[in-house]
């Protein structure tokens, strides 16, 4: 770990970035080049003593996990980010490693979005990133870990997902689930990460097996879901979904079905206001 160089290296990315590329309010008392401290805590989801000791080489090395956000937070490129992991004293994660972080350019078009739900997601259904209105609207996904963090795991295992989308609608995303995976096999064919999901899958549903066998193939593009949210009700929304040249990883861009969904989100946006997502532990 080079403690003195991770220390400028943060200090002077976080001096360049511009608040509004992070979707902060630049106001016009504002003093501080680029972000200030807290600002980047909270948006890294962590606390601002450890950033300050971060930037100070006070710090003791900080977790794979605590870089991914800490890049996400201050914007950096794809070469920055290696270069962030280099002087923290880990590898970067490889472009299709299970650990692998959601693409730079990917990251920059959540903030474009504004107020538009998006997320980004590996093509094995990890959420590698979100922005704040889909973290209000679905909860932050992006802690996870084991089989958990993959969605279509959680779609066979938790009951409370079930719940959450009816019977009818349940089916028919499990479906899309299903054969969607079913093209990532294709793709993939031998990668231990996607036949060893398959198999885990296989043994913990039944439902998994059962259209796992019928051997349907489709890549999802655009679809339509309804969120049960316990603050503003039933919201509707339609997907749609944008992929990587090389079908790595994928942005799921989320709108209102009609006006009365988007009141919805405006409302959740609202009620949101002063909540920040979830702590990185560190």
């Amino acid at each position: 770990m080079q403690r003195k160089q991770l220390a400028d290296f943060l200090r002077r990315r976080r001096e360049a970035i511009r608040p509004a590329e992070a979707g902060i309010a630049d106001g016009p008392r504002r003093r501080t080049a680029g972000l200030r401290r807290e600002e980047v805590a909270m948006l890294a989801g962590m606390s601002v003593d450890y950033v300050v000791r971060l930037e100070q080489g006070r710090s003791s090395q900080p977790s794979t996990q605590l870089l991914g956000a800490l890049a996400r937070a201050l914007r950096l490129t794809d070469d920055e980010r290696s270069h962030l992991f280099h002087l923290a004293g880990h590898q970067p994660p490889p472009a299709d490693g299970i650990a692998r972080l959601a693409r730079a350019g990917l990251v920059r078009l959540l903030d474009l979005v504004g107020d538009t739900p998006a997320m980004v997601l590996s093509d094995l259904g990890e959420i590698l990133a979100q922005n704040r209105m889909s973290i209000l609207l679905s909860g932050d996904h992006t802690g996870l870990t084991g089989d958990r963090r993959y969605v279509a795991y959680r779609y066979f295992t938790d009951p409370a997902v079930r719940d959450l989308h009816g019977p009818d609608e349940w089916q028919r995303h499990a479906r899309q689930q299903v054969a969607d995976l079913r093209a990532v096999a294709g793709r993939r064919a031998g990668d231990p990460a996607v036949t060893g999901l398959i198999e885990r899958l296989r043994a913990a549903s039944d439902d998994f097996r059962r259209l796992w066998a019928e051997h349907e193939v489709a890549v999802r593009r655009a679809d339509r879901k309804t969120f049960l949210h316990p603050r503003v009700g039933r919201v509707t929304m339609d997907c749609e979904t944008l992929v990587t040249p090389d079908l790595g990883q994928q942005l799921l861009v989320l709108t209102p079905a009609d006006a009365g969904d988007r009141e919805k989100l405006d409302l959740l946006r609202v009620l949101g206001v002063e909540e920040f997502p979830a702590r990185v532990p560190h």
